[in-house]
């Protein structure tokens, strides 16, 4: 996804950034979690990680950059799942395949998917605007797989509609995340993925 955030590191050994960095957000996703954005210190971070305060700032500038990175990991891993979808261009499989690989990111990464939601509100101005637009980008490519459906003949719904039903594919998705304590007592991901597909399709009546 374009115009990521770039985050100063000192060290320039790449493989080693992912990895620190893979170690930190898992460290920060937990605390996050527990005890929320602010009352989580950077010290304790790095001590979840596994290494010290000193290497934590080789890696970062300061403990907002990580919700930068959560954010990051997140749509990155959106477009590789979404970017190598082995189907025809315009069909109705297609975009189910999307709705399912997109389904089942979501549930593989509920917790930094919640994290990332909770602690938005503790960006500056400028940071949440790169959240939201991320988000954006993310709604832009079913806007695309919709887009391509209708050009086929395969769906039948405006160009109007095509927007709302790409933020409706998204918001659906991260209800999974965000109500997967009362969900799960019913549906597994599977079930929910195939009723989520059904409804979006065949809708409501």
């Amino acid at each position: 996804m374009k115009g990521k955030r770039e985050i100063a590191s000192s060290v320039k050994d790449e493989s080693l950034i992912e990895m620190r960095r893979k170690q930190m957000i898992r460290g920060a996703v937990k605390l996050f979690k527990e005890k929320g954005f602010h009352r989580t210190t950077t010290r304790e971070i790095a001590k979840e990680a596994g290494f010290s305060i000193g290497t934590l700032y080789e890696y970062i500038r300061a403990k907002e950059d990580i919700l930068f990175l959560i954010c990051d990991g997140i749509y990155d891993e959106v477009q590789k799942r979404l970017s190598t979808l082995e189907m025809e261009e315009g069909s109705i499989e297609r975009l189910k395949l999307a709705i399912s690989v997109y389904y089942q990111l979501i549930d593989d990464m509920t917790d930094e998917f919640v994290v990332l939601y909770q602690e938005s509100k503790s960006l500056q101005k400028d940071a949440l605007q790169y959240v939201l637009r991320k988000e954006l980008e993310m709604v832009a490519i079913f806007e695309g797989i919709l887009k391509e459906c209708v050009i086929s003949g395969e769906l039948r719904i405006s160009e109007q509609e095509i927007p709302i039903a790409a933020h409706h594919i998204v918001v659906q998705g991260q209800m999974w995340a965000f109500r997967r304590w009362a969900l799960t007592k019913e549906y597994s991901i599977e079930s929910y993925i195939k009723i989520q597909q059904h409804q979006l399709l065949k809708g409501i009546q």
